[in-house]
């Protein structure tokens, strides 16, 4: 570390910022604006044809939001003229060379200005089409690299990954590298581009077949799955991640590269203010169901470790991660964000803070009435979980329709939807089968020296805190998380 302060190292600096109107995007600009607003120039990279319609997604989707209201009362009738001073809008889509900017005058301005670019858009769907994962997590990496290699100034990229690259790993899971080529399975064969062209075929096979886009859209996804497991990985989606890391490793050059890990992202622990979140995120899908009174049973190994960590935290240690690796074009280090090891909660602490906390404060559904919350069933396996499901919804339905002969067709067709909700279910309980029965622990050796070393020049660790040993989970979940759900989430 060159600097004495981050304070410092923000001064005067240009920063492109991939996926601008991203949940970890828009909370990392705002947390640059606020805390150093002496910054030269924040850059968001935002899809969209042209600049107006890139403006208006500035406007709704990222500046609009409640996020921007301590910035909003710290500048008061100064905001937009600070915004238009410090926030450009880039028009353009990251599956694209040179990020798809067709303005070669902005392109240019960022080549010559940029000094940090950090690398925040991605796919995070587990289930998503094999093509599109492809080229937003992998190929995005791979022309956001090229990108910066034309960056004059460039003093550092930092990639955005997840620790969950790390597939189904039990034990502590170490903060190691992936590179070209590498399998979960020890399966030899891995190639990126070899990838690329088996989607092209099968797209092209699917054209000639004359499939409807629905079909195509099944097609795709379920190749990302089996593509995802041929090589040990349990989804699309953190196959595609680590594939992206596999890319960066193998052609950074001599570009500084960081590479960040966080595990499953909440809501904000304090700033700008607790409770920030936005859209369902991970874990958060099953405290929704559970507080609107939808979640009659639970799959999962109640005392495995639930590793989440808060927002503000992760982007904290992205800023502070940057400084100190700027100009420094050696090996990249890689930093897993999380708590398992630091600050473990379990899923079984989770549910009790969940039920504690809807007990006292239930929602309230469209009817007007609350909704009664008890302790949910835990089913052990998936043998139980399928048994579950035929002895509550299957049998029922078809005990229904055998003793009403004359309602024999509504029941048919009622079993019939039945079945295919119950089909859903079961495959998005397979894909997301590894992390309700994980046995991980993220290891942050590396980001642990990254608190101590900053804690040791005397910087900002009061301002840029990632320490999860902060976090109280009770007072967090109860008082702070559940209710940004229910706030920003439940409506």
């Amino acid at each position: 570390m060159d600097q004495d302060s981050i304070l410092k190292f923000l001064d005067n600096k240009a920063i492109l910022v991939t996926g601008g109107a991203g949940f970890l995007a828009k909370i990392f600009t705002e947390k640059v604006l606020r805390s150093q607003p002496n910054v030269n120039k924040v850059y968001l990279l935002l899809r969209a044809p042209d600049n107006n319609s890139a403006s208006l997604r500035l406007q709704n989707e990222v500046i609009g939001k409640d996020l921007f209201k301590v910035l909003k009362q710290k500048f008061g009738a100064n905001f937009s003229t600070f915004i238009e001073e410090k926030v450009c809008v880039v028009p353009g889509d990251i599956t694209c060379q040179d990020l798809g900017i067709k303005e070669s005058k902005l392109k240019e301005e960022l080549w010559r200005d940029v000094d940090v670019i950090v690398n925040l858009a991605a796919t995070t769907n587990f289930d998503e089409r094999y093509d599109v994962s492809l080229y937003i997590n992998t190929y995005g990496a791979k022309y956001v690299l090229e990108f910066a290699k034309k960056c004059a100034h460039l003093e550092v990229l930092v990639q955005v990954s997840t620790a969950y690259v790390s597939g189904e790993m039990s034990g502590l899971v170490k903060e190691s590298p992936y590179f070209m080529g590498d399998t979960l399975n020890g399966r030899p064969g891995l190639d990126i581009d070899l990838e690329k062209k088996l989607i092209e075929e099968k797209l092209d096979e699917l054209k000639a077949e004359g499939a409807m886009m629905g079909t195509i859209k099944i097609s795709m996804r379920n190749m990302g799955l089996e593509r995802a497991r041929h090589w040990g990985w349990p989804n699309v989606y953190v196959f595609t991640k680590a594939l992206g890391e596999m890319v960066l490793l193998h052609e950074k050059g001599d570009v500084p590269l960081v590479i960040i890990r966080p595990t499953m992202v909440t809501s904000t622990l304090k700033e700008p203010f607790p409770g920030w979140v936005e859209g369902i995120r991970t874990i958060d899908s099953l405290a929704v169901a559970y507080g609107k009174g939808r979640l009659p049973c639970f799959l999962g190994d109640p005392e495995s470790i639930a590793d989440v960590i808060p927002a503000d935290m992760v982007v904290n240690s992205i800023i502070v991660a940057a400084m100190v690796h700027a100009n420094q074009p050696g090996n990249p280090r890689i930093y897993q964000i999380g708590s398992s090891v630091k600050n473990p909660a379990s899923l079984a602490s989770l549910h009790e803070m969940a039920y504690e906390y809807f007990k006292r404060h239930p929602w309230i559904n469209k009817d007007g009435k609350p909704v009664i919350v008890g302790h949910v069933r835990v089913l052990g396996s998936m043998d139980s979980f399928k048994r579950y499901l035929t002895l509550h919804y299957l049998l029922p339905l078809k005990a229904l329709q055998i003793a009403n002969i004359a309602l024999c067709q509504y029941f048919q067709g009622t079993l019939r939807e039945q079945t295919r909700k119950i089909n859903n279910v079961m495959r998005l309980i397979e894909i997301y089968r590894p992390y309700l029965f994980f046995k991980g622990l993220y290891d942050d050796s590396n980001t642990e020296k990254l608190r101590v070393a900053a804690k040791e020049r005397g910087l900002e660790t009061d301002i840029f805190y990632f320490d999860p040993k902060l976090i109280i989970w009770e007072d967090y979940f109860i008082n702070t998380h559940l209710p940004g759900l229910v706030k920003y989430v439940f409506k």
